[in-house]
Formats: C-alpha cells, structure tokens, sequence
C-alpha cells in the first residue's frame, strides 16, 4: 500500500530521480516499457502527444516529470509491479474511470448537468480518497509553474500538464496500492 511520503523521503526520492545518469535512466524506461507497456505507452507517447499540440517545450518537460514520477515511486515503493500479474483490464478501468470524470470537467463538452456534477463530485472524492502523494504534486507543479512563467503563453498548456501529471501520480499511486491488495 502506498502512504503520503514525508517531506524527507520525498527529498531523498527526488534527489535519486534527480542523480540518474542517462544510461541508467535509458535502462529504467526501457525496463518500464516491458513491465507496464499500456501504462507506459499511455505516459510516454499519448498524453505529450495531446500536450505537444498545445506546446512542444511543456510536452518535454512532462516527459521529464513523468521519468522523476516513475523514479520517486520506484525509490520510495520499490519495483513496479509487471502488467502480466495484474488484471489485464485494471489499467483499462483506471483509464474509463479518469477519462469520464476528466470530460466533465470540460465546460465545453456537451453533458448533462446532473451527469457533470456526479461525475466531478467522484473525481473530487477519489481524489481525496487515494493517497495523491500531495508533496510530490507541488513539486512537479511548481516546476510546470516555471517553465510557463518564462512564457505567458503557456498557460493553456501549464494548466493541461498539471492535470495530466496528477493524473499520472494517482495512477502510479493506484497502480502500487493494487498490487499490493493482489499479493
């Protein structure tokens, strides 16, 4: 089961993430990738593809984020757990579950209010609920916040990569609190 790290761990969490030289990094995505292959297809290619038409340079640094999220949760909870001992629709349902709460969020998207609101009032619920790893969220933000300080017109951009990087932390943070509930 995943917990909220100290301050301390988180530190010591980043700071490893932060140490990592590019071959060992290559190796730890490359590991991932055979581990987690919709997880990480989904982390690595999807969301900076949608995030790259909004802003290429807020696309990299999710990229690089994304790399710190994976090292953090390695360093603090270990191994990933491997896709082939987990259900193989829990990384589906996670998916279906997020993207529904997600659309209602978007004022733009046509939905029935009764519909919109139950569906915010979920996401705000299991966001609560679920360990969000909140020090590790303020740290990605606050370096989401300044890359888009040194360009106003990245806010747009800054305000998707903020979600799309708590979206990650909860799914790692749901991905480990799975497996440990498998074992």
């Amino acid at each position: 089961m995943t917990y909220e790290l100290s301050e301390r761990e988180l530190f010591e969490a980043i700071h490893y993430a932060k140490s990592i030289d590019e071959e060992t990094g290559a190796k730890i995505i490359e590991q991932f990738q055979l581990e987690q292959t919709a997880l990480a297809e989904i982390i690595f290619g999807i969301f900076p593809s949608i995030l790259a038409e909004e802003n290429q340079e807020m696309s990299y640094l999710f990229m690089d984020l994304c790399f710190d999220v994976l090292c953090v949760f390695q360093h603090a909870f270990g191994s990933l757990p491997s896709q082939n001992d987990m259900d193989a629709d829990w990384l589906e349902k996670q998916g279906a579950l997020l993207s529904a709460e997600l659309q209602s969020l978007v004022k733009e998207r046509h939905m029935d209010e009764k519909i919109r609101s139950k569906l915010q009032d979920r996401f705000v619920e299991r966001s609560l609920e679920e360990t969000a790893q909140r020090g590790l969220v303020r740290f990605m933000n606050a370096a989401i916040d300044e890359l888009a300080s040194e360009n106003p017109s990245t806010a747009l951009a800054a305000r998707i990569t903020q979600t799309m990087i708590f979206i990650v932390i909860r799914l790692f943070s749901n991905l480990y609190s799975y497996a440990n509930k498998a074992v």
